[in-house]
């Protein structure tokens, strides 16, 4: 037997050496784990940071613009309240001047008040009672206060003693005399009497408005002649016949041909007709109270054709409308004024003279004083 056998190495155990190996290995891998572990979560943190950061900044902007809004609309409200402030005391200054100005019109109207004599006061009243007398007869065409107020101011200027109002009263004799000569025109008047058949329209039904029947005739007046011959006949036959003519009556209408027949009426035409014929005379009211002569004739002349060409003229309130119509149209509403601010003229000439006489005569001792006082100095 050899020796081979106990010459050959001896068995390695190699697992063993390769755990000793991998110790480190896992040691970095278990560091590097937990550094990455740690490294997430301070990511994390950080991030949660900024979240929160900006978070806060956007609140902070939205308080900032929060407050730059307040401030702003405090700022604006304080400019208009300063402004209203400047506006209410530019207005309390101009009523101070304005009162002011007032004040010294007043004080030298008190002091010419203090030199006026009786004959200036009655000068100014009679210039007022002009004045109001041209105003009745230009702007309201009221003849009788213009004539109450001419000769009103005509005896006012009789009580003063100032001679120069000789030729105001000779033309306010002519203008009084002018307008004695006017026929006056009672405008209230006409105006009612237009409202009462505005009314009479209203109260009338449509079997009185509307001209329902042509022109006609019955057989009674076509017999006339036959019933002159029946009286010279007995009682018996004469009585007869005029029953006979009275039922006749009732049950035939004979009709002329030859004469236009109107057409009927509905009862739209018939409220539109009553319509169009208040209208008519609402325009006549209006013309009374502007004095307009043209449009007072050409509204009545309107009416009255209505009235006859729709209207059945056998009916007692249409008959009776028409002839008030016939006699309103005759009224003249705007009659020839003459003028009459002569006389007011001459008087603010007389007016005038008085006080730059006056003003002369005032002027004449202020200097006349200044004289003696001169005088007695030297």
């Amino acid at each position: 037997m050899t020796e081979e056998p106990k010459q050959l190495p001896a068995p390695v155990e190699s697992s063993a050496a390769e755990r000793r190996r991998l110790w480190p290995i896992w040691l970095v891998a278990a560091l590097a784990l937990i550094l990455a572990i740690l490294l997430a979560a301070w990511n994390w943190q950080q991030w949660q940071t900024h979240q929160s950061t900006m978070q806060s900044i956007s609140d902070l902007r939205s308080d900032t613009s929060q407050l730059e809004d307040l401030y702003g609309d405090r700022g604006n409200e304080q400019s208009s309240r300063l402004q209203a402030l400047e506006n209410r005391i530019a207005e309390q200054r101009e009523l101070i001047a304005t009162q002011q100005r007032q004040i010294d019109h007043n004080a030298r109207e008190l002091l010419e008040a203090g030199n006026r004599t009786r004959t200036d006061w009655l000068l100014a009243e009679a210039e007022y009672l002009l004045r109001i007398a041209n105003q009745r007869l230009m702007i309201e065409k009221d003849i009788r206060g213009a004539l109450s107020a001419l000769q009103s101011a005509d005896e006012v200027l009789a009580e003063s003693d100032d001679i120069g109002v000789y030729p105001v009263r000779k033309q306010l004799a002519r203008e009084i005399q002018s307008l004695r000569n006017i026929e006056g025109v009672d405008r209230t008047g006409l105006y009612l009497k237009l409202e009462a058949a505005i009314a009479s329209i209203h109260d009338l039904t449509d079997q009185a408005l509307i001209h329902d029947r042509a022109p006609a005739f019955d057989i009674a007046e076509s017999k006339d002649g036959a019933g002159a011959g029946a009286d010279n006949a007995n009682n018996m036959v004469t009585r007869g016949w005029n029953q006979f003519l009275d039922t006749m009556k009732q049950v035939v209408v004979v009709r002329r041909m030859d004469e236009p027949v109107k057409p009927l009426l509905s009862p739209d035409q018939s409220a539109w007709a009553r319509l169009n014929l208040q209208l008519m005379l609402e325009e006549a009211e209006m013309a009374v109270l502007r004095g307009n002569q043209p449009l007072y004739e050409r509204a009545l002349s309107k009416a009255i054709t209505t009235v006859n060409d729709w209207y059945d003229a056998t009916n007692p309130a249409i008959r009776g409308l028409s002839e008030t119509l016939e006699s309103l149209a005759d009224r003249n509403v705007d009659p020839e004024l003459p003028d009459i601010s002569k006389s007011l003229e001459l008087l603010k000439e007389r007016l005038a003279g008085r006080t730059a006489a006056g003003s002369n005569g005032n002027n004449g001792d202020e200097e006349a004083g200044n004289e003696s006082t001169g005088g007695d100095a030297s």
